[in-house]
């Protein structure tokens, strides 16, 4: 399977609507991602994963997906992914919701994947909000439901979890994809340059300890006055890093062999001797 991960930068207080950076991104899906079997964008791309003052204005209305309509900033990415023909997870948006949650709050961060007819095939709330308190735990609710699936077509036999950047931080989530039947860990994030060696860290170490393979999109740019980590990554179920991106605006194109995952776990069986 081919893997593009598209590592999306901005620069602080750049002018660039959401309406401007969808086209941009859609632009990026086509040059990018042709070719591919599967391509991935960061966290909050369209919101800025730092900048929660413009998360309301930013946010965007979901309730339509089962019907087919797309919001505004996934309509010119789900019309370059119908161009390419590949499985598209869009990283996430700022969801709005006119019920609100359990904390009585209306937004949520939220995941999209598209099929190559740009037809939703999946989506995944992030569970574990970053912010101690403020940021995403003051404004956002917290989703509650582990997420794996089937990709389609081209990338057809592949089973992923979808968990969203702080979410990494957390490995009994990986423990409940792995149950699920998980072989691949996709991860969208807007993980800070501050912290940027836990990243590295934490995707080998959920990639070794449940032998699946990770593939991870950062942003790169600066999110209100955070510089990001970029470093975008994919590593194998062994934990070696097959690729790994820099610090600025960057694409990584990679092939996978999605039958290492079962090699790996036969060859070293540590799972059976799990005992919790």
């Amino acid at each position: 399977m081919k893997v593009a991960i598209i590592q999306l930068g901005y620069a602080e207080g750049a002018d660039e609507s959401v309406e401007a950076r969808a086209q941009r991104v859609a632009g990026l899906v086509r040059s990018a991602g042709a070719g591919h079997d599967l391509v991935l964008l960061p966290e909050l791309w369209s919101a800025g994963g730092f900048a929660s003052t413009e998360w309301e204005e930013r946010s965007q209305d979901l309730s339509g997906l089962e019907r087919g309509e797309l919001p505004p900033a996934l309509v010119p990415v789900a019309e370059a992914t119908r161009e390419i023909g590949a499985v598209v997870h869009t990283g996430s948006v700022v969801e709005r919701t006119v019920e609100p949650g359990e904390e009585g709050r209306h937004l949520w961060n939220t995941s999209v994947v598209l099929d190559p007819r740009g037809e939703v095939c999946a989506t995944y709330r992030k569970i574990h909000r970053f912010g101690f308190g403020g940021g995403e735990p003051k404004l956002m609710e917290a989703g509650g439901e582990v997420v794996v699936t089937d990709l389609p077509a081209p990338a057809d036999g592949l089973r992923i979890g979808l968990s969203t950047c702080y979410d990494l931080r957390f490995p009994e989530l990986y423990r409940a994809q792995l149950d699920r039947g998980a072989e691949v860990f996709v991860i969208p994030s807007a993980w800070p340059m501050a912290r940027v060696e836990h990243w590295r860290l934490l995707l080998r170490a959920r990639a070794v300890e449940d032998q699946c393979f990770v593939v991870a999109a950062n942003t790169a740019g600066t999110h209100a006055g955070v510089e990001m980590g970029g470093h975008s990554a994919v590593v194998d179920p062994a934990g070696s890093v097959l690729a790994e991106a820099g610090a600025e605006e960057e694409t990584l194109s990679i092939e996978i062999d999605a039958s290492q995952v079962g090699r790996v776990r036969e060859a070293f069986p540590v799972l059976s001797d799990r005992r919790l």
